[in-house]
């Protein structure tokens, strides 16, 4: 009976290969199936040089990575390079010049910058300077609203912004009684600093991704001052709707008043007189931006600037922050995976993998080139505004998703800037689930101060479609007017 039981052990026995394949769900499959597919049509294919088949058939096994697997982007992405490299299919230099590029530096000086904004107590006395205000509960979240927008020009990171904020709004939320206004506070300050994304060109690395993409494609940019007159508007517009919907939807108990220790502690801070520190921080981040607003006239691009911004912040006695301060508060693991992604992206053209794809897999589009430009408007706007739901991460998706808008823009003879800043602004929206955005984790994750992942996917059924009319309503009346259009 004992050799019966041992026998019946080892044919019950899963070997790892099998209980991996078990454990697949249908998405992954479908990828994986897909990928095979792909990987075969590009290994026989006799149009593509072998370093464009390497560089091509390693972007989408790192797409397929980033989307199926829980492993860090960065590591996907560096290994993705290193493998390119290791099979010849681009030199070294490709590897070593990804840390040269201009979104790089100004990535880490915008880290820098927005480390010494948080020591040096300016965050919290622009918050508390407008809370004070506040004499229900909806002022208070109408009045975060506006606090949160100047964060958006000196922090490029939502994540990083939402971790500056959570301090201020989880003493806020001590102090509120109602546990359901606790949860939508929880709620609307990582969706608005979402939101108010779009406003600058710094206000996430996908759009500096994406314009370093642009450059290397058709030679085109946007500068800080161009995306400020295009995004800013549209940031202040979605952001007021945003809260007008989670005001009629969430808030009950709108009128009930804001508890007076709030209101008292605030007045209190903002009576306190401006220290040396804050004072400093803000002159030197007022010559920044508009250092960044007239480049035009001085030649110094925005990278540079920053990152000489950063090197002042950190003068040694002088400055507002140490060295190790400053360092300490760069997300290197976002820095490594935005220089090799861009690494990955500039190699696709470099290598003329777009050409390629421009040429035999775009070609049907063509046949529909006498499409209107309100149907090519509806597919750009469709497909960015969901890409959250394909792909989590928000500079993966412009890694994955503007190579394809480029040539798709190329291909139907648009304007490669206007459906670059379209998809951007699409991808800015991220609402969905916890998981599409860091910012929202941020909130989620915390055990005092938190909301219900059902409460979002309930507020996004509300956002998606008016997030879209809001971007096809800007596009015929305020982009338009002021010369973006396809």
């Amino acid at each position: 009976m004992i050799g019966d039981t041992r026998i019946e052990r080892r044919n019950t026995r899963i070997s790892p290969i099998t209980k991996y394949f078990n454990e697949m769900s249908y998405r992954s499959v479908f990828l994986y199936s897909i990928f095979i597919i792909l990987f075969v049509a590009i290994a026989f294919t006799r149009s593509l040089d072998y370093e464009a088949k390497i560089t091509l058939i390693i972007f989408i096994i790192a797409m397929v990575l980033w989307v199926v697997t829980k492993l860090p982007a960065g590591y996907v992405a560096l290994g993705s390079l290193l493998f390119i490299i290791l099979l010849k299919g681009a030199s070294p230099s490709l590897l070593y010049e990804s840390f040269s590029l201009e979104i790089v530096w100004l990535m880490i000086g915008a880290f820098i910058i927005g480390e010494a904004v948080k020591r040096s107590g300016l965050a919290d006395r622009m918050m508390n300077s407008i809370l004070h205000r506040s004499t229900s509960y909806n002022g208070l979240l109408f009045y975060v609203m506006i606090a949160l927008f100047p964060l958006a020009i000196f922090i490029p990171s939502t994540s990083g912004r939402a971790a500056l904020t959570l301090p201020v709004v989880k003493e806020l939320g001590r102090r509120i009684k109602d546990e359901k206004q606790k949860q939508t506070l929880a709620l609307f300050v990582p969706i608005i600093i979402l939101m108010t994304t779009s406003a600058t060109i710094i206000g996430a690395g996908s759009h500096l991704i994406g314009i370093e993409l642009l450059n290397q494609t058709t030679g085109g940019s946007i500068s800080f001052f161009n995306w400020l007159i295009w995004g800013l508007p549209f940031a202040l517009f979605i952001s007021f709707i945003t809260y007008l919907v989670i005001k009629l939807y969430f808030v009950r108990q709108g009128s009930n008043p804001v508890s007076m220790e709030v209101v008292n502690d605030s007045v209190d801070h903002e009576k306190k007189v401006m220290t040396k520190k804050e004072s400093q921080t803000l002159v030197i981040i007022g010559i920044l931006v508009l250092l960044w607003l007239t480049e035009a006239v001085h030649g110094y691009e925005i990278g540079f600037v920053t990152i000489f911004g950063a090197i002042v912040l950190m003068t040694p006695k002088y400055g507002l922050i140490s060295w190790k301060q400053g360092i300490r508060a760069v997300s290197w693991n976002l820095i490594i995976f935005v220089s090799a992604a861009t690494a990955l992206g500039i190699n696709l053209v470099e290598t003329g993998v777009v050409g390629w794809v421009e040429e035999h897999i775009f070609q049907y589009i063509l046949k529909y080139s006498g499409f209107s430009h309100w149907g090519i408007l509806c597919v750009i706007l469709l497909i960015s505004i969901t890409s959250h739901l394909y792909v989590t991460s928000h500079t993966t998706r412009a890694i994955v998703f503007l190579p394809g808008f480029l040539m798709l823009s190329t291909s139907l003879d648009l304007n490669s800037t206007a459906v670059l800043f379209l998809c951007l602004i699409g991808m800015n929206y991220c609402v969905t689930f916890p998981i599409s955005s860091k910012a929202l984790l941020v909130y989620f994750e915390q055990e005092d101060m938190n909301f219900e992942a059902r409460d979002l996917l309930k507020l996004s059924m509300i956002l998606m479609p008016v997030y879209f009319i809001s971007m096809l309503i800007f596009y015929y009346t305020y982009w338009t007017w002021t010369g973006l259009s396809l």
